[in-house]
């Protein structure tokens, strides 16, 4: 191909430019996820303890596996408190468990979407505890 072909072909064709992704994105955390991912993947209860220990930077990260931690600790202790309430405690108790597991899948979802959602009292909890760290 001669310079002069090349050139008019260069003219004629679309140039197309590789767009940058998008700043939120890009940000990589300390355990090498983006941070949606990491916040998502938080609310898996052991991921979120393994996240809150080894994730020291990135706030996005430590406020959801925290949450992840206290909403679970709250599931925990609702479903023992029911345990020991006789028939309206027990069937309380058998509505908690997919209850809580359609609020984690939300809860993923939001992380996953990069949204610092807060759950009532227990956010304001996690907020107060990662400002006083």
């Amino acid at each position: 191909m001669s310079t002069e072909e090349r050139e008019s072909r260069e003219q004629t064709e679309p140039k197309t430019e590789l767009l940058p992704a998008s700043a939120e994105a890009e940000k990589k955390t300390s355990i090498g996820l983006t941070e949606n991912v990491g916040g998502m993947l938080s609310y898996i209860f052991i991921i979120g303890i393994v996240f809150l220990f080894i994730e020291k930077e990135n706030r996005f990260i430590r406020f959801h596996a925290l949450q992840s931690i206290f909403l679970t600790i709250a599931v925990f202790l609702a479903s023992v408190v029911l345990g020991f309430i006789p028939i309206i405690g027990w069937v309380a108790n058998l509505l908690l468990g997919p209850l809580a597991f359609a609020l984690v899948i939300f809860m993923m979802v939001q992380a996953f979407q990069g949204k610092f959602y807060k759950l009532p009292f227990i956010g304001e909890l996690v907020e107060k505890q990662l400002d006083s760290v």
